[in-house]
């Protein structure tokens, strides 16, 4: 889960959770094994996020991983 301070379009803010680069790492060594055969993205809700700042966020870090 990430930190509410790094993804804010939630519905369900929370306290802790993790950075991005902390959440990069994480993902990059699950997804790295075989055994990975699916992964759940996100809770995200576009009407708290007006400018889409959050999406892209969103967008970039699944970028990381589709190459």
């Amino acid at each position: 889960m990430l930190a509410t301070d790094q993804l804010a379009a939630v519905d369900y803010p929370q306290d802790g959770g993790l950075t991005w680069v902390e959440l990069t790492d994480l993902v990059g060594t699950a997804l790295s094994n075989r055994g990975c055969l699916g992964w759940t993205l996100c809770i995200y809700n576009p009407d708290l996020d007006p400018d889409r700042t959050e999406a892209r966020k969103i967008v970039d870090f699944v970028g990381q991983f589709c190459r």
